[in-house]
């Protein structure tokens, strides 16, 4: 029979394998955190990213405060950023790359250089007690960022320590899980120097653009899975591969002259064909597509500007993984409509309008929140899939939360 630390350590080892599967960034933090908190039964927890000398909160998670919202609903909070110093429990953490292990951040002893604040929990109306902090290190021993798990607890739900013996088991799932965060690292900085060749061309094609939109999609597809009673592992594979692909839903404008995607005044009808062409020219770079991202990417950039009510572009020019030849335009009959459209495209679709009405752009300033939302609802069930506009409006203020990472 297996003893609790064998027990332990094959979960571990089951979780790593699960990571490395993992294809987004954003998304590996988040299931970093969450399989963190799994093997500990810690209550609550926050990851935190290194961007210069700051620690950036990325994902926080509370089961107690979760269990006060509605179905399906996900916790809301403020991400901010702090610098890497001994002041605060995850800056010692960064800065000395040791580990913390505290019984109650409350009696921390004066004398030590890190202090908890208070003032987190009288905001929360929660109550932190125990705290296990890790630094998440790459082979070379640069500080990834900061896992922080919060109140153990035991089989009756009572607060304790966490357990001095489970601390290096734990750590050894944060080096793997550092590994794997690091691979997660790079397919993000791919993607990004890709969408770096589109933005030469057209300003408005940024990396925090894009980060938004994936962002925003992972988000209503999460929500839209969880409506149609889509299983925990469909929904966890397709919101971390839609993540990744929708990034690359402007990818064909490489293939777009920069005199017309630059251009100030209106566009000639001739220019206007040549901007549709990057739809269909972003698929073709995804011809032949040797995994499901690829797959995905090559449909969202063939659709995201289809509408429900069928006026949109490039329209229904064949399947998109059936594409041989990119000519330079084409003139396929009428958009596709509706279900015509794939959930990839109908989902960017939304995400990035709304990303480009509430951004500056060369061309104009942000419009008010109030404005882009009113704009949204009079497009449902025109531009827009009315269910997702729903969706959409359900989740506002996870996606507004979430725009502030990517600023």
């Amino acid at each position: 029979m297996l003893n609790n630390m064998d027990k332990y350590t094959r979960k571990i080892i089951s979780t790593i394998n699960y990571l490395a599967q993992t294809q987004d960034v954003d998304i590996m933090m988040e299931r970093i955190l969450t399989e963190a908190r799994k093997i500990t039964n810690a209550d609550a927890g926050s990851i935190y990213k290194k961007e210069s000398n700051m620690l950036q909160l990325k994902y926080a998670q509370n089961e107690t405060k979760q269990k006060e919202l509605p179905p399906n609903k996900k916790l809301i909070y403020e991400t901010f950023t702090f610098p890497i110093d001994e002041s605060s429990i995850a800056g010692y953490v960064a800065e000395t790359k040791k580990i913390l292990n505290i019984d109650d951040v409350y009696c921390i002893p004066l004398d030590l250089p890190y202090k908890f604040e208070k003032r987190v929990d009288e905001t929360s109306n929660y109550r932190t007690r125990s705290m296990l902090t890790l630094p998440l290190l790459n082979p070379s021993e640069e500080v990834l960022g900061v896992l922080q798990l919060i109140n153990a607890k035991d089989h009756s739900g009572k607060v304790i320590p966490f357990k001095e013996e489970f601390v290096p088991m734990v750590s050894f799932f944060a080096e793997c899980a550092s590994i794997a965060l690091e691979r997660a690292n790079l397919v993000r900085k791919i993607v990004l120097r890709m969408i770096k060749m589109a933005e030469l061309r057209d300003p408005k094609e940024t990396g925090k653009h894009v980060n938004r939109v994936g962002e925003y999609s992972s988000i209503l597809y999460e929500a839209w899975a969880q409506k149609k009673q889509k299983s925990f592992k469909e929904i966890e594979k397709y919101k971390d591969i839609i993540r990744v692909a929708a990034m690359l839903h402007d990818v064909g404008k490489v293939a777009v002259s920069d005199t017309i995607l630059k251009k100030q005044d209106k566009l000639t009808d001739e220019e206007y064909e040549q901007i549709k062409a990057h739809t269909y020219l972003g698929a073709c770079l995804f011809e032949d597509p040797a995994s499901e991202v690829e797959k995905i990417a090559q449909i969202i950039s063939l659709e995201h500007h289809e509408r429900w009510d069928g006026k949109g572009y490039p329209g229904d020019i064949g399947d998109a993984d059936k594409l041989v030849e990119c000519p330079n335009r084409i003139s396929p009959k009428r958009g596709k409509k509706g279900e015509e459209i794939s959930i990839w495209g109908r989902i960017v679709s939304l995400a990035d309008v709304y990303d480009a009405l509430t951004s500056k752009r060369c061309y104009k300033d942000p419009w008010p929140e109030e404005k882009v939302i009113e704009e949204i609802k009079t497009q449902k069930g025109k531009q827009f899939d009315p269910e997702l506009v729903d969706i959409f409006l359900e989740n506002i203020e996870l996606i507004e939360m979430s725009k502030k990472r990517y600023l």
